[in-house]
């Protein structure tokens, strides 16, 4: 038993994942099904919303397969990094509800835009500089410098 929790713990996010992607396919198997059915109606009002109801599963689609080919790329790139010893370290402190100190984190943020200036057509620095936009809290930050990140790996690769 404790195996089988320690297991659920290791591939949390990944079971997390997995289950809102089925949520999402049903979702869209759903969507086209019933843009079928509005686009076989007589009705010529019925038609056309089934048209446009057709492109909810289609731009559903390719958001899905985009997000998991990143996560995939991201999490390739995690365990190249781990081997080479090259990931942050998460060493930052925290305030007691578990957040990074800001100001820490903008501190040790510097050091990892310096690099990826230094090395831009490095996949590991920006791969470490999009850590370090996430801790000090700048997510939309984070996953341009991880697309980056994942572009020079795939061009790599």
């Amino acid at each position: 038993m404790d195996g089988l929790l320690a297991g659920f713990r290791k591939n949390r996010t990944k079971i997390w994942v997995g289950a809102v992607t089925l949520l999402l396919v049903f979702y869209l198997v759903v969507s086209f099904q019933r843009s079928i059915l509005l686009l076989t109606d007589s009705n010529l009002t019925a038609k056309a919303i089934g048209a446009a109801y057709l492109v909810l599963p289609v731009v559903g689609a390719w958001a899905l397969i985009r997000e998991l080919m990143f996560g995939a790329r991201t999490e390739q790139m995690a365990k190249v990094l781990e081997a080479e010893g090259g990931l942050p370290v998460d060493d930052l402190p925290r305030t007691p509800g578990g957040r990074i100190v800001r100001a820490a984190a903008d501190a040790e943020f510097e050091k990892y835009r310096a690099e990826a200036e230094a090395a831009p057509e490095d996949w590991r620095s920006w791969f470490r500089l999009s850590c370090a936009y996430d801790a000090a809290g700048d997510r939309k930050r984070a996953r341009a410098s991880m697309r980056d990140a994942v572009r020079l790996f795939t061009a790599a690769s």
